[in-house]
């Protein structure tokens, strides 16, 4: 049997410590913060992010240098016998793409990239489905063409708390964020394929909790009934610096669904830095069992 590494980023959610603990290894996503680089959980905290946005700081987000990534590789094969590589969804970054092609051109097929277009809490439960799947025996590439197989049965709604980070990205017109702040509307945005795209506008929190909810039950009903019925669909919590409301969200889930969410976690700081603190996410998604 071969020895397989895995391989993440922090777009995941996963932190360094959390790495440790699942036996797998993530690549920091780099910042750049009024000129300077940073790095996620690294030289930059989820506290420190949100203190610099909300002081109007200038950030945007790059993605890890292939330098940075295929170190990370080299060092592993050293020990290892194949990697696998589980970045964030190409529909979201290039980092993707970049890793793949490298892979392909320098790596004679000890390392797989995968694309299973997910993020965030769908993304976690990705890198955790690939250690299971290490344990059962599965090869490099038999687990990338799993990932990459069951990638889209996952769905994540997310309730934006303020409208001033997707003007300031330009996802909407300075004129409707206007409106829309007086209105206090509260934009619902999805994750499907791994592409933020708008999904409802609603009045309040409340309102949004319940549409993202309706939403998840109709996904785990229609969309996803036989991985349902079959205990393999599971639901989990995000948020962006919105600790208490979110505790608050789960416990609301597990009332009206009767399924406990499996964790809540922070959304990644790549997302997080489009819609600003506040929001509010439920996911669901399908995981893998074992043999």
């Amino acid at each position: 049997m071969k020895k397989v590494a895995i391989v993440t980023d922090s777009n995941s959610g996963i932190t360094q410590d959390d790495a440790k603990k699942l036996g797998v290894y993530v690549i920091p996503m780099p910042f750049i913060v009024d000129g300077e680089e940073y790095f996620e959980d690294i030289s930059l905290t989820q506290p420190e992010f949100f203190e610099k946005l909300e002081k109007d700081a200038s950030i945007s987000t790059s993605q890890p240098a292939i330098g940075a990534v295929t170190e990370v590789w080299d060092k592993l094969l050293k020990e290892y016998d194949e990697v696998v590589h589980i970045p964030m969804s190409s529909g979201l970054s290039e980092s993707m793409n970049t890793a793949r092609n490298f892979a392909r051109n320098e790596y004679n097929g000890r390392v797989e990239v995968v694309d299973n277009h997910r993020i965030s809490i769908t993304q976690r439960r990705s890198v955790m489905d690939a250690v299971n799947l290490v344990k059962d025996g599965f090869n490099a590439k038999e687990i990338k063409d799993y990932l990459e197989r069951t990638g889209g049965d996952s769905s994540i709604y997310i309730m934006v708390n303020t409208l001033k980070y997707l003007k300031k990205g330009g996802r909407i017109t300075p004129a409707a964020a206007a409106i829309g702040t007086v209105l206090n509307i509260k934009p619902v945005l999805q994750i499907q394929g791994g592409k933020l795209d708008q999904f409802a506008k609603v009045l309040n929190v409340k309102t949004a909790k319940v549409k993202m909810l309706a939403q998840i039950k109709e996904d785990l009903e229609t969309r996803f009934k036989e991985y349902y019925q079959k205990g393999e669909m599971k639901i989990s919590v995000a948020h962006t610096n919105n600790y208490e409301k979110a505790d608050e969200f789960a416990k609301e889930i597990e009332d009206m669904l009767g399924v406990k969410p499996e964790f809540v976690d922070p959304l990644s700081l790549s997302v997080a830095c489009h819609i600003g603190s506040g929001a509010l996410a439920i996911g669901c998604y399908r995981v893998y069992e074992g043999k």
